[in-house]
């Protein structure tokens, strides 16, 4: 392996350190390292293509749940970020291609899988000691994960994970479309499912 990472930079020889600490280990902190590092980047180079805030803002989101499903089969012939921008260019060009073609519906209602990812791991039911020791920590390591996106993006999974409101009380509050709302949410998913599951491993 050292012969074929050996034309990486030292850039990307980090990033595949942390990537291994991820996919090995399940390593949260290192998850939440690739993030912070390329979300900016990623978000000023979607920008540019989408020409709009708000869908650059879902499309990083959607290229990093995408990224770190797929990050087990990530192979150091390329950077990571020459990796994970192809990623979102692809990603990008089926939202241009689905707007144009008018196959975008985040209005539509998400199903019950769908509408909440953290579900599972904040459940009400009756809990020992233990469990609500370990409920805390999941918490705790939620808000931290909530913590790494932008603020504009910040609040609305605030808002509908942790305060449960709904859509429609979200895009009051916010004075936002409701298909905005939807649509950011559901772009989520995939990210905080992931983060989640990582979570776990470090719990």
């Amino acid at each position: 392996m050292e012969n074929t990472i050996t034309h990486l930079s030292a850039k990307g020889l980090y990033d595949y350190k942390l990537i291994r600490l991820a996919v090995e280990e399940g390593s949260q902190k290192a998850y939440t390292e690739l993030f912070q590092r390329y979300y900016n980047t990623l978000y000023f180079k979607l920008l540019h293509m989408v020409h709009d805030a708000d869908d650059a803002q879902g499309l990083t989101i959607e290229t990093f749940g995408m990224a770190f499903n797929q990050l087990a089969e990530y192979v150091p012939t390329y950077a990571f970020s020459t990796w994970l921008f192809r990623i979102a260019h692809n990603t990008c060009v089926d939202f241009i291609r689905g707007k144009k073609n008018g196959n975008i519906s985040i209005d539509a209602p998400l199903n019950k899988e769908q509408s909440n990812p953290m579900e599972a791991q904040m459940s009400t039911t009756t809990l020992n000691p233990e469990e609500k020791t370990i409920k805390k920590e999941k918490i705790k390591h939620l808000h931290a994960i909530v913590d790494t996106l932008k603020p504009r993006y910040k609040i609305l999974v605030e808002l509908y994970y942790f305060q449960e409101l709904s859509y429609v009380e979200i895009a009051k509050r916010l004075e936002m479309p409701l298909g905005t709302v939807k649509g950011h949410l559901l772009r989520a998913k995939e990210l905080l499912q992931k983060m989640l599951k990582n979570s776990q491993g470090g719990l």
